[in-house]
Formats: structure tokens, sequence, C-alpha cells
């Protein structure tokens, strides 16, 4: 007798113990029998319902719940005990008694006797109210910051130290011309061609080698096959436990990259014949000849005037006069190496630098063109103009101490050619 009084005894406190431990849990445990009426119910479960456990045993959920939803606890319910499952669900539920909405995390599991017979049910539910409120709220700023950064002017991305995007927005996702969540996790050379993910790679190393911001120059072929500038700047960005990663932020400036070359190219250019001018030849001539001091390069100027030049002017008029300079610069610019220099120094003076040549080939060279233009006659309108030219050809010599000093001389040597009668080619050594 004494032993069945300490079993009872001590099923007792295991009973005791078990439901201190279900009523401390966080959750909402309950169980129900084959008709949907409670037989059990913990602590969290009375508070909520504001009613006893006593209350509640016996009673099936129509007591408790709005009608609206009672059809799906009652189909869940039946689910679980006729197909004898365990269903993971969540359930949003509207409490009679305080009206609030409520959403759980829902496990139910069938109950059997011990023949294995299901004869109800048990659930835990958590409470996920606040938990869906907050991945709402998230959802809706994750939303409007979309919706920002798409309609940015810029193109967005973070990449990490692995080089992965983690982030693109629309307007990378169009340059790339795939979804954005196709490239979201992808490296940057399989989804950029690998000539510029290289070249991308170099300015994104420097971000996680220095850590710190980093503004560059960047190109890209865009959807239309031209090459499109950008400037970058990009930020590092570090999540705790997380990979180096980095934001930037790109804006497309080929269109002020194109202003700015035609603004060198007019700086540098004759407005007139569209050959070089003065300024570029000279800058140009003065780096030329210190590299050929240097290396010990020959070097030669050829100054050119188009004979009698006034007289056409004045019987033609200066529009006519400027048509004949566009013509001799046409025909001469096709006969000129790569690495010289043409350029029209002013009025109807040219002059040409011609790098690494020697006395005998910048002689036959400017023999060449007296020639071209002695052979060619300058069609303007319906006026056919037997342009002439003269020459004059300096080299380097071993006392020049600047540019200047050979340029003066092809000056020289252009004034005796001059003398000489026109049309004529002189040298000045």
């Amino acid at each position: 007798m004494s032993d069945k009084n300490n079993n009872t005894k001590t099923l007792s406190q295991q009973i005791s113990v078990m439901s201190k431990v279900l009523d401390n849990i966080g959750s909402y445990v309950f169980s129900k029998d084959l008709t949907g009426k409670y037989t059990y119910a913990n602590a969290n479960v009375e508070v909520l319902f504001q009613k006893p456990a006593e209350y509640i045993i016996g009673k099936d959920d129509s007591h408790f719940f709005d009608l609206d939803i009672l059809d799906d606890l009652i189909e869940s319910d039946q689910q679980v005990m006729n197909e004898n499952i365990t269903l993971t669900i969540e359930e949003d539920t509207v409490i009679k008694s305080t009206g609030k909405i409520h959403t759980y995390r829902t496990v139910k599991s069938p109950l059997y006797n011990d023949n294995h017979e299901v004869i109800g049910l048990s659930g835990i539910s958590t409470d996920i109210t606040e938990q869906k409120a907050l991945e709402a709220d998230n959802q809706n700023k994750k939303h409007l910051l979309d919706v920002v950064l798409n309609n940015v002017d810029a193109y967005i991305y973070m990449k990490d130290a692995n080089r992965r995007y983690r982030y693109v927005n629309s307007r990378v996702a169009d340059l790339i011309g795939l979804p954005a969540e196709d490239i979201i996790g992808k490296f940057d050379h399989d989804v950029v061609p690998p000539k510029y993910a290289a070249d991308f790679w170099k300015s994104d190393k420097a971000v996680f080698e220095k850590n710190q911001k980093v503004v560059m120059n960047e190109k890209l072929k865009g959807p239309d096959n031209k090459i499109h500038h950008y400037l970058s700047t990009k930020v590092p960005f570090q999540l705790k436990g997380d990979l180096q990663t980095m934001i930037a932020f790109s804006t497309d400036v080929t269109e002020l990259y194109q202003l700015k070359e035609k603004f060198e190219q007019l700086a540098n250019t004759d407005e007139l014949t569209g050959i070089y001018n003065r300024r570029y030849f000279f800058e140009n001539a003065n780096r030329e000849f210190k590299r050929a001091r240097r290396y010990q390069q020959p070097l030669a100027v050829i100054s050119l005037d188009v004979d009698h030049f006034k007289s056409v002017n004045d019987h033609y008029g200066h529009p006519i006069g400027d048509l004949v300079l566009i013509k001799i610069a046409q025909l001469i610019s096709p006969t000129i190496r790569a690495e010289d220099i043409f350029a029209r120094i002013g009025g109807e003076e040219f002059s040409i630098m011609l790098p690494n040549i020697s006395t005998t080939d910048s002689l036959h060279a400017a023999e060449r063109l007296r020639e071209l233009l002695d052979n060619n006659i300058i069609r303007v309108n319906s006026l056919e103009l037997p342009i002439k030219i003269s020459l004059g050809v300096s080299v380097l010599k071993a006392t020049d101490n600047d540019f200047q000093a050979l340029y003066s001389r092809s000056d020289m040597a252009l004034y005796k050619a001059k003398s000489h009668g026109r049309n004529h080619v002189y040298l000045m050594d």
C-alpha cells in the first residue's frame, strides 16, 4: 500500500511540474478531443480567453473565437485527426473577449490512446503578431527604399569581398541586361564582360584594402553598344559577422566626358581648317624637342606658306581665301605620317613637325608637298586656282637649346624659299 501511495505521489508531483513547465513555456498549449472540445489549456490560454481552465475544458472554439475564422480552425483540426498528420500553420484569429486580431504559428499533432488510435489533438501556438507586424513594417520600408533607389539618377549596387553582388537597383539591372534577382548572388565576371569586370575589381579591391571611400572614373559598354563613362563613389560597409562589403554609387557622365573631349579638341584644333592649331603645335613641339635631345634622335620642322595669298583675298574676297586654306589642309593631311604634327600657325602659314627623320628624308617630304600643290588645281565653288606654296626646312642641331631655335631656322628657310622665286623648298642647317 505504501508503494502505491508513493507512486501516486510521484506521479502527482510529475504532473504538477509538467503543468508548471507548460504554464511557463511562453506559448499557448492545448489539447482537444475528436469533437473539437478542449481537454487541456495551459495558463497562457486562460489569459488569452480570459477564462479559467475549468470553464474552457469541455467547450469548443465557437465559445472563444470569431465565427469568421471558425471554419478554418475546425478544418485544420479535422485534417490533423482524420489524416493522422502533424500540421504547422499560421492562423489569424479574433478573440471574442477582446476583439483583437492575433496571428499564431501553430503546430497541431494527433493524440493517441494505448491502442495507437487517434483520440484528439495537441497544439502549441506561438503569438507572432508583433513579428508579423515587424516583418510587414520592414517590407514596407524595403519597398519604400526600393522605390527611392530605383528612381535615383544613379547606378547603385552592393558587392562583397568575394566579388558577389549583394544588391543592385533597377538601373544596374537594366544596364547589365538581367533581372535584379538574376544578378544578386552572382560574381561580377559572370554578369559583366570579363574585361570590364577586371577593371571594376581593381577599384573595388582598393576600397576593401584601404577600408575607405574611393572615387574614380569607370567605363562600360552599354546596351547601345557604346562606351559609357561613369563617376563612381565606392564606400566600405561592414555587417557584423559578414564579409567585407561595399556600396557603390555610379553616375553616367558620358555626355560630360564627350563635352570635355569636344572642348579639348576645340582647344587643340584650328577652327577654320580642322587641323591642329598653333598652341597644340608648340606644346607638343617643346615636348618632342626634349625627347629628341634626350635620346639623340633626329627632328625636323617644315614651315610652309601660300604664295601670293594676299592677291587671292584681294581678288576673290576673304571667304574664298578661307576655302582655299581649307582645301590646302585637306590635300596635305592624308600625306602626313601618324607621328607628325601638322598645324596652322596663323593666316596662310602652316608648320609640320617630323620626329625621327633624317635631313634627306625631310627635304624629300617638303618637295613632295610642293609638288602636291604644284600638280593639283585648287577648286573652290566654280573657281580653279593654281595655288603654289613655299617651304622652309630645318633639322635639329647639337647647338639648339630649345625648340624655338629649330623653329626660327625653318621660318628663316621659308623666307629664303620665297626670296628664291617662291614655289620652292629651302633647307636652313
